[in-house]
């Protein structure tokens, strides 16, 4: 797997994650939004629709009264016209007829035509195929029966309205055809009195059209007398010598002034019949090339091979020149046979030229004459077959449209559409829950994850706590939560700088966070791990640990450091082996001075002495300075984080007011983790699946034997205190 797609697989595993994490934001906007869609699809009115699908004709509306373009309409064959049809159905010359028959106005209960027609409008849907000309009348209205009568209305109405239009545009045509006609006719008269008279003066007797009159022919659409056909031949002839002794010279002028390599060259390329030129220019070419490719190679100017091909060039050129001179000669005497030839048909011509003239201009005259009276008689014919066509069109009646399904009363409602409203209400509810989960983890500027808590605080996490997990010593039997303060308790030991730094705080940013039960259960696994733990209620302002023991605080640390009474007074023996407790004592009025004296620092000193584990609960850091005077005694303070709650600044100022009394933060307790939160919690919490009750001997708890085999050698440390602690004799 590439890097691209495992950066993809990740920000998926995030982004879901993030839809895990937020899934109660998602579902209620889902519900919120599909129970919306709901409630408006139950209130949004019962509609039936009126269907009707017909198929627009494409026909000219107007009168072709240009004749070059044969009828055809373009406009009638784009898509614009198809276009412009379509949106013709919702004008208001369409709809009034429709709201007059029906009297909308009065069965909707409306003030007038013009809000009838807004109506009408309004839930009138024409839709246009995109690739024919199928159109569909779609009419929405609470009555079956009515939106199946407008519908069919819109249609005929419709229907009616392209018939007058056409109807009126073509009659305008025709009073416009029939003008051109009747002027076709007046010109053709006209047109024939003329070539009578031309006819005479050119003295044509017979069918001229057609060559069958004595002495007359006709030649490419000229009629023409036996004289005139006789000098017009001699004229093309003499017109023909002209042209060539023209081509001869040009061709003379632009020869001589070439080289003779020049005079190769365009002889070759005017493809002479000369086969000289046509087999040694190739050749010459070829000799050329071969040439320039041995100097190229190496050899010399004076090589034989060079030689040789210079030898043979040479060779072709002199043959070349002598082709194409000869070329130039033949040239020189075709244009002196040719002006030889027209001095003699010149003479020739010389005697009847006058007389063939005449009589040719004469008949020519006739022939412009006729052909345009045929042209007009042609196009007056044309106009007046055209004028019958469309005169026959607007009798016989025009079918503008066909309609292939008339609308027919409905039994079930076509809208509201129930489950496309829900689908789209539950996909837009979705989108928006989705997209709110995104947006409150963007704002969310807690500590979602182990790596938030090593990036901003730059501390480690020593242990990672489940949600819901209560006090361990009021537990009977196996209790898997028990090993996330194992853990817990094993990192303290791993991270703490010598066997002499035995007085941890805890504190945290904010009440509430689980501080206090953090304290309870780590007291609780250390004594189970062989130590001798004393747990010092230090919050002097909501003390709880007392609580958890189900003691009294009325006497305790207070009236330790106010009085001379003795510590073996105060501190109290739990249930729980090996684990002793210092409750808070009567609530003083200054906690902040009392924590803050030598009576306190002889104190921890003490019991540093006395026990192998010394832990102090304290308030919250912020806001009050109790717990920064307990940070400062301490050996070491652990800062308990609840996952998500408190923003990332907050926890840098927790660790920052540590930090600024002298105290050294050991590290962190996530605690209250979701584990579905994140899938790296999952192996912090493996235990869970790991130690079952089914595999264990007798319901012992593993975690607790696997302990105190890892713990055997600690319960040596610092023997004299432990063998005191064995016999109950602490103090």
């Amino acid at each position: 797997m590439n890097e691209n797609s495992m950066e993809m697989q990740r920000h998926a595993m995030d982004s879901w994650q993030v839809v895990k994490n937020r899934i109660g934001p998602i579902m209620l906007s889902f519900l919120l939004v599909f129970a919306v869609a709901a409630i408006i699809t139950y209130i949004m009115p019962r509609k039936y629709r009126g269907h009707v699908s017909m198929k627009i004709e494409r026909k000219s509306q107007s009168v072709n009264v240009d004749m070059r373009n044969s009828g055809f309409d373009p406009f009638a064959q784009s898509e614009f016209w198809a276009k412009t049809e379509f949106e013709t159905i919702t004008q208001p010359k369409t709809l009034e007829p429709v709201i007059a028959e029906l009297d909308l106005a009065k069965r909707w209960g409306l003030p007038g035509n013009r809000e009838a027609q807004a109506k009408l409008i309004a839930n009138l849907e024409p839709q246009a195929s995109m690739k024919s000309d199928f159109v569909s009348i779609d009419f929405y209205d609470e009555d079956p029966q009515l939106a199946a009568d407008i519908a069919n209305k819109v249609a005929d109405s419709y229907m009616k309205m392209r018939v007058e239009v056409a109807v009126a545009g073509k009659s305008a045509g025709l009073k416009v055809l029939q003008k051109q006609i009747d002027d076709a006719h007046k010109r053709a008269a006209e047109t024939r009195l003329k070539v009578q008279a031309l006819k005479k003066e050119a003295g044509i007797v017979g069918d001229t059209i057609s060559g069958n009159g004595p002495g007359a022919r006709t030649y490419g659409g000229e009629v023409q007398t036996t004289e005139g056909m006789m000098e017009s031949l001699r004229q093309q002839n003499l017109y023909k010598l002209d042209s060539d002794i023209q081509a001869f010279r040009a061709e003379i002028a632009g020869l001589d002034s070439l080289s003779s390599e020049e005079l190769v060259e365009r002889a070759y390329a005017l493809k002479l019949e000369n086969g000289v030129i046509a087999s040694q220019y190739p050749r010459l070419q070829e000799l050329k090339i071969a040439y320039e490719g041995a100097l190229r190679s190496g050899l010399g100017k004076k090589h034989e091979k060079v030689r040789g091909l210079m030898s043979q060039i040479e060779e072709s050129q002199r043959l070349l020149s002598i082709a194409a001179k000869a070329h130039l000669d033949g040239l020189k005497n075709k244009l002196a046979s040719a002006e030889s030839q027209r001095t003699g048909q010149e003479k020739l011509n010389s005697d009847s030229k006058t007389t063939a003239l005449d009589k040719q201009a004469a008949t020519t005259t006739y022939l412009m004459a006729k052909r345009e009276l045929e042209q007009q008689e042609q196009t007056a014919t044309e106009r007046q077959m055209t004028l019958l066509n469309e005169e026959a069109t607007i009798e016989l009646g025009q079918t503008p449209a066909t309609i292939y399904a008339n609308a027919e009363p409905e039994m079930i409602p076509a809208r509201p559409k129930i489950g496309l409203n829900l689908a789209l209400g539950a996909i837009v509810g979705l989108m928006f829950g989705i997209g709110l989960a995104f947006a409150m983890e963007y704002m969310d500027t807690s500590v979602k994850s182990l790596d938030d808590v090593e990036r901003y605080l730059g501390v480690p996490v020593l242990a990672v706590i489940p949600q819901d997990v209560g006090v361990l010593h009021k537990t009977s039997g196996f209790n898997p939560d028990a090993e996330a303060y194992r853990i817990l308790r094993t990192n303290i030991e791993f991270n703490r700088r010598n066997a002499n730094s035995n007085c941890i705080t805890v504190v945290s940013g904010g009440a509430g966070e689980g501080k206090s039960t953090t304290l309870t259960n780590l007291a609780f696994v250390c004594a189970q791990g062989g130590y001798n733990v004393l747990l010092i209620d230090g919050d002097l302002r909501r003390p709880r640990l007392h609580t958890m023991f189900d003691t009294g605080n009325s006497v305790g640390l207070t009236n330790y450091l106010t009085t001379d009474v003795q510590l073996e007074d105060v501190v109290l023996q739990t249930q729980v082996e090996n684990l002793y407790f210092l409750p808070s004592g009567v609530l003083p009025a200054d906690s902040a001075g009392i924590l803050n004296s030598q009576r306190m620092s002889d104190l921890i000193a003490d019991v540093k002495s006395r026990f192998d584990l010394v832990l102090i609960d304290s308030p919250p850091i912020l806001g009050v300075s109790d717990a920064s005077v307990l940070a400062h005694e301490a050996d070491m303070t652990i800062i308990v984080v609840q996952h998500r709650k408190l923003p990332r600044q907050m926890l840098m100022r927790v660790k920052q007011a540590v930090e600024n009394v002298g105290g050294t933060v050991l590290g962190v307790v996530l605690n209250n983790v979701d584990v579905r939160s994140d899938s790296q919690y999952q192996y912090y919490t493996s235990y869970y699946t790991y130690y079952t009750p089914t595999n264990l001997p007798g319901g012992v708890d593993p975690g607790k034997r696997k302990r105190k085999k890892q713990d055997a050698g600690a319960a040596t440390v610092a023997s004299g205190k432990k063998a005191g602690a064995e016999t109950g004799d602490i103090f």
